[in-house]
């Protein structure tokens, strides 16, 4: 009988450490892509197109995580859909992350400077082509550093998936506990787990922050109002 934490503990917690790093990046990827048909969207020029994407993020920023997985995990099966824990934990922080994300990006997008829509507009580029040509690149640049910062939330809102029973880092955490009953060390462990994971991020985003506002200042002294920027 084992009394004590051990090696076979710690594997099984590195093991759930690692399906927590593969579920965040299956969140970030895939909620990334629809975060950003959401932020385009939400900037589009058709009104219907607008509301029914706003509606969308409002639903979702609106509803707790956990009641989004438990809507999927045991509300599709009443629909006659069966999934498995992964699936379930991974569409529900999918949409959860693209409501987040694709605001994000609407504000990014939006912050461009008006004077570099008109620009483009003047050179007669289609719609399309400002966006991609001289919006999006501007965009991306102001919305790299709050995108890092949102990561650290991804990795910690993965341990909610643990209540439809997907073994992650906090799951696996509870079921040694459940067997050795000494919650301070196994948590203890946990919580270091986790620091480990979202402090590098977290110190990501604010390199990123302070180089994008002296690259920003370093731009709008170089660059004259109405000039177009394709950089």
């Amino acid at each position: 009988m084992t009394t004590g934490l051990n090696a076979n503990h710690l594997l099984f917690l590195l093991h759930g450490a690692a399906w927590t790093i593969g579920l965040s990046l299956i969140a970030f990827i895939g909620g990334g892509l629809l975060g950003m048909v959401v932020a385009l969207c939400r900037v589009s020029p058709l009104k219907s197109v607008r509301l029914a994407t706003g509606t969308y993020v409002q639903l979702v920023q609106g509803t707790p995580l956990m009641v989004i997985l438990f809507m999927t995990f045991f509300g599709l099966p009443a629909l006659g859909l069966k999934i498995s824990p992964l699936t379930a934990a991974s569409a529900s922080l999918l949409v959860y992350v693209s409501a987040y994300l694709g605001e994000i990006w609407r504000g990014c997008i939006l912050s461009v400077p008006r004077a570099q829509w008109e620009a483009a507009e003047c050179l007669a580029l289609t719609r399309a082509q400002r966006m991609r040509k001289v919006v999006l690149p501007q965009a991306i640049r102001i919305a790299t550093p709050p995108t890092v910062g949102f990561m650290v939330q991804i990795v910690k809102n993965t341990s909610l998936a643990s209540v439809v029973g997907f073994v992650e880092l906090a799951r696996a955490g509870q079921i040694i506990n459940n067997s050795l009953f000494e919650p301070f060390l196994v948590y203890l462990i946990i919580a270091a787990v986790y620091f480990a994971l979202c402090y590098p991020l977290s110190r990501w985003s604010r390199r990123l922050e302070r180089r994008s506002a002296r690259a920003q200042e370093a731009r709008s002294l170089s660059t004259p109002p109405g000039q177009l920027s394709l950089t």
